[in-house]
């Protein structure tokens, strides 16, 4: 199964009181480096969306990362998941993970355990301790509804209407659920 990653970066951190993707973390590198790094140890085809006007050599991103733009980023979540969906038309993938930008805690093993739960026709939902996590894995199938997106809700309404098509992986990492909001998470 070909799973294309999707790693969303447009939000504004209003929460962090800076631009919480520049953040270092103890290894030196940036909260979004590490983050797409860990997409990269998985996924050979790894996408970044950002915000109009900023590019992946502003964040030490690696070369071969698509980087999309979102020019409605300022609106929502749902605006930029719309633009990475709708970039995936020249993927040959069977499925898009979308990952967050300020996860960089999630485990190569738990990823690999994902995609290889992924189907044209399914949404994965990984689960540690009884909460529902990140990333959620979406079956090409579903990529129209994703693009269609707008707001800051995300895909919670692609997840809710297609229940019957969700597979729940329980995972023992507890890296799914741990982002960065304010400067103290990053400890």
């Amino acid at each position: 199964m070909s799973v294309v990653a999707l790693v969303l970066a447009a939000g504004s951190g209003r929460r962090f009181g800076a631009d919480k993707r520049r953040a270092t973390l103890a290894d030196g590198r940036s909260l979004l480096a590490h983050s797409v790094e860990r997409a990269r140890a998985v996924f050979d085809d790894v996408r970044v969306v950002l915000r109009a006007g900023e590019w992946g050599e502003d964040f030490a991103l690696p070369g071969d990362c698509l980087v999309i733009v979102s020019p409605d980023a300022a609106s929502g979540m749902g605006h930029s998941l719309a633009a990475g969906a709708r970039s995936l038309g020249d993927s040959q993938a069977q499925a898009v993970a979308i990952l967050l930008g300020d996860m960089p805690w999630i485990e190569a093993a738990t990823l690999r355990r994902l995609a290889e739960a992924a189907s044209t026709s399914k949404i994965v939902l990984p689960r540690h301790a009884g909460q529902q996590g990140h990333p959620v894995i979406f079956g090409r199938e579903f990529w129209p509804g994703l693009g269609q997106l707008a707001g800051d809700e995300g895909a919670r309404s692609v997840v809710q209407a297609h229940r019957d098509c969700c597979v729940v992986v329980e995972v023992e990492d507890a890296g799914v659920l741990l982002d960065v909001d304010t400067p103290q998470g990053l400890l």
